[in-house]
């Protein structure tokens, strides 16, 4: 009886209030719309309900309101035109007792972390001539460490496949061949973090950087735990895990994909390298005012993080207030003191056929304009400012005037979810 009546009381209360709400499918109790959604394909779920619905619509997350911004006139209005009414962060399961640091702060004292933050790293020099002169320094010790895997030694070896197969196991032990490349470039960015912050940077087989690095996913994979639920943790070391961790990630995993895309799928490298050689040399580092000068290689590097779409959907937003948004009134709070989850879908943006033409297909052209030039685009990034945008061009760069990328084997296409990644692969990098 006590059931019965739970059920037809959430469904009264999902249907007295989905009037001042956008349309949605009609949410079952309890769960809401969890089974309308294929969480192996969220993003394709998303689509189907915006073809039906529009591109504001409402799903429940159990008892949870959200609300689905899809397109780029929905996002921009929401995010842009009133960005301080949807500027709270929104609340996921799970991460509720851990709401600190610079991701998962929320309202005051997000405002203030953020700021504090900045004004910290632009005083140690973040976002001056000193960041990329950083940068640069770390792009040169990533050359001289991808050296070190050997993988010129290859191109002697494919000549006598016999002497491979007496001899693989010594060779590889002494040559390295073939490498999984994951771990150094992850200690790249990080390097220039902590370079920025202890004012010295590491070896990447220094112990007590590697040590470094070890707490820090150690400490990333507990904030997620259970423990994390009885115990909060502090703010300046969720800080710090953002800047060491998660915002170093997003060039590592671009620098991943963008390799992995090089030779196993959608272009060849080869004229990104003409490129760079013809403006840089052979002799000098790149450098960010040399990026005008190199527009396709530009072109490719945002091409690649548009196809490959590394985070389809953003961490949920939350309305500060009563807001009426279109015709449509986004209350902040409902039933059981439940605020409104809004969820942008940044895949229906980057596979918008008005800005793409052919979104389905990995084409640099989508970033150059009928003369050849790089089409100038506006993009905002708590991550450091644009660093992670620094360190992604200078890095590839650097790397693809000093090597060409080679692999002896191939692999499984990249794996799409909440996160985008591929999947383990090795590359041999040879010195040219």
């Amino acid at each position: 009886f006590c059931l019965s009546c739970l059920l037809l009381l959430s469904l009264w209360r999902h249907s007295s209030g989905r009037g001042k709400l956008p349309p949605g499918p009609i949410p079952l109790p309890i769960v809401g719309n969890f089974f309308q959604i294929d969480i192996k394909d969220i993003q394709q779920s998303l689509n189907k309900l915006s073809k039906v619905y529009g591109p504001v619509f409402t799903l429940y997350m159990g008892m949870q309101p959200t609300v689905v911004f899809h397109g780029y006139e929905a996002i921009k209005e929401g995010l842009v035109d009133h960005g301080e009414e949807f500027s709270g962060r929104g609340r996921l399961p799970g991460l509720d007792r851990i709401n600190k640091g610079i991701i998962f702060n929320n309202g005051k004292r997000w405002k203030d972390t953020r700021r504090f933050t900045l004004m910290t790293l632009q005083n140690l020099g973040m976002g001056k001539k000193s960041t990329e002169d950083r940068v640069q320094e770390e792009a040169q010790c990533l050359v001289e460490e991808l050296r070190k895997t050997n993988g010129g030694t290859i191109l002697y070896l494919l000549k006598n496949t016999l002497y491979i197969l007496i001899l693989f196991k010594n060779i590889s032990n002494s040559f390295g061949l073939p490498c999984d490349p994951t771990f150094i470039l992850n200690c790249a960015p990080c390097n220039v973090i902590c370079s920025t912050i202890f004012q010295n940077r590491f070896d990447y087989k220094d112990k007590n950087f590697v040590n470094l690095m070890e707490k820090v996913n150690e400490n990333t994979k507990i904030m997620s735990s259970p423990w994390m639920q009885v115990k909060s943790n502090n703010n300046n070391l969720a800080i710090f895990i953002t800047l060491c961790h998660v915002s170093p990630l997003i060039a590592v995993k671009n620098m991943s994909i963008f390799f992995y895309m090089a030779i196993f799928h959608c272009f060849k490298p080869v004229k990104v390298q003409e490129e760079i050689v013809h403006v840089v040399g052979r002799h000098w580092s790149p450098c960010m005012q040399g990026r005008s000068s190199m527009p396709y290689t530009d072109a490719v590097v945002h091409e690649v993080q548009r196809y490959i779409n590394l985070i389809p959907i953003n961490l949920p937003h939350e309305v500060t207030c009563d807001i009426k948004f279109r015709d449509y009134l986004i209350p902040k709070v409902r039933w059981f003191l439940l605020c409104t989850n809004i969820i942008t879908s940044l895949s229906s943006v980057l596979h918008d056929k008005k800005d793409f033409p052919n979104p389905e297909k990995f084409d640099p052209g989508h970033f150059l304009d009928k003369n050849g030039n790089f089409k100038k685009m506006t993009t905002s990034c708590l991550s450091q400012q644009g660093l992670a945008c620094m360190e992604l061009f200078l890095f590839l760069t650097t790397i693809l005037q000093n090597f060409k990328l080679k692999s002896l084997t191939s692999t499984t296409p990249v794996v799409n979810g909440l996160v985008s990644v591929p999947p383990p692969y090795q590359i041999c990098f040879i010195p040219v």
